[in-house]
């Protein structure tokens, strides 16, 4: 079994919560305490180690990591709570020596971190013992069933034998493997194979899931199943969640917060409302009749008569909202801009689909305009945009699943 599949280590007892009343954290990492709420599946596990309790999941402070020819981490520091967040690059961003080094498997070169409240220099083991990771690529032996490859799992992470029996069926149920869990790994589909990676992350009752590129090589109905099922991994069971992903739209439906890294460094963390904030567009769609059965090109044609500003190529939404190229897209000064909208429909004898505000999507903020750029990217309070956070959408997200 390739050992990148299973980054644990045997409890860690060397690590005890501080002894007195309450007060404030103290010590090198009190930059990073807080309390977490216990999380978990239906079936318990009882922890062997204390730890203090930490208020940022993850915490980093000017982290870096070199090697001889390239900086991989350049000074990055980050503070993520606790949620859904997505970690989104292009390729040699940094996203798995971050991975890496947050699970206390590499060494940084300078800078600090911790993961929980814990050190990653000094308590790896300890991390990986309240941590799951689902690595990207294909390590799963192919002789052995998703239910005997889980347990063995869940051993390694410290559970006895009933425990790890009765967390496996309960993790493979969630995952939707139940029924297959006897069968050997070899003959499992791609996405399958996804499910049981992440079972495996899951099994041992962690705080807090990294999940490196969860949908690779899956289909469309695939990676919307993925998707589902991280998100249910902290609506349902309250365990914190690191996805990573090159993919902007799959973030934009899955997560509560993002950040975008680049050659190493931050190029921006911003909450995804934050990212896509309400705009003055108005996103109109109407039905078609048999006296216009270009609905939409009526429509445009009397709200353009009567003064109202078109977005975009002649207002033809062609990509976001659901039901693209059927939506125009207007300029919504005010109330009235309304009121002209449902008049003119009505008047059409027009049936209305939708009229709503619409919202920006992550990429974007990513993406410049001839000349500038997008009025999006502006420097935000949440933080701002690196020039080249462009580079991250053009090579990654443009095309591909932006819906």
């Amino acid at each position: 079994m390739h050992d990148s599949c299973a980054p644990r280590g045997p409890p860690d007892r060397g690590v005890t919560a501080p002894t007195g009343g309450p007060g404030p954290p103290t010590g090198a990492y009190a930059w990073s305490l807080i309390p977490i709420q216990p999380s978990g599946l239906t079936t318990g596990v009882v922890r062997t180690t204390n730890v203090v309790d930490v208020t940022a999941v993850i915490a980093t402070e000017a982290l870096s990591m070199r090697f001889p020819r390239v900086t991989a981490l350049d000074r990055l520091t980050l503070d993520i709570g606790p949620g859904v967040t997505g970690l989104v690059g292009s390729n040699g961003a940094g996203k798995s020596t971050l991975i890496k080094i947050l699970l206390g498997l590499s060494p940084a070169t300078e800078g600090r971190a911790a993961v929980l409240g814990l050190d990653v220099a000094t308590s790896g083991a300890a991390i990986r013992e309240r941590v799951g990771y689902m690595p990207e690529h294909d390590c799963l032996p192919p002789d052995v069933s998703a239910t005997e490859f889980v347990v063995h799992m869940a051993r390694m992470s410290g559970l006895p034998p009933t425990a790890a029996r009765e967390r496996t069926a309960d993790t493979l149920r969630h995952v939707g493997l139940y029924e297959e869990r006897y069968r050997p790994i070899g003959g499992y589909s791609t996405g399958m194979k996804q499910r049981v990676k992440l079972a495996q992350a899951l099994v041992h009752d962690p705080q807090l899931v990294l999940l490196d590129e969860p949908t690779n090589g899956l289909d469309p109905v695939g990676r919307d199943e993925m998707l589902g099922l991280i998100r249910r991994v902290h609506t349902d069971f309250g365990i914190s969640v690191l996805v990573t992903s090159h993919l902007l739209g799959e973030l934009e439906r899955t997560c509560d917060h993002v950040v975008v890294i680049d050659g190493g460094t931050l190029l921006r963390s911003s909450s995804t409302s934050d990212f896509t904030q309400t705009t003055a567009t108005l996103a109109v769609e109407v039905t078609d009749s048999d006296t216009h059965p270009d609905g939409t090109g009526a429509l445009r044609k009397v709200l353009t008569d009567a003064g109202v500003a078109l977005v975009g190529h002649d207002g033809i939404d062609t990509e976001g909202l659901p039901g693209a190229g059927h939506i125009l897209l207007i300029e919504a000064d005010g109330e009235e801009t309304y009121d002209l909208v449902r008049d003119s429909v009505a008047g059409l004898g027009l049936g209305l689909v939708r009229m709503e505000q619409r919202r920006h999507h992550i990429a974007e903020v990513f993406r410049t305009e001839q000349g500038g750029a997008h009025p999006a990217a502006a420097p935000a309070a949440a933080g701002a945009v690196h020039p080249s956070a462009q580079q991250v959408v053009q090579q990654k997200g443009s095309g591909r699943d932006e819906r």
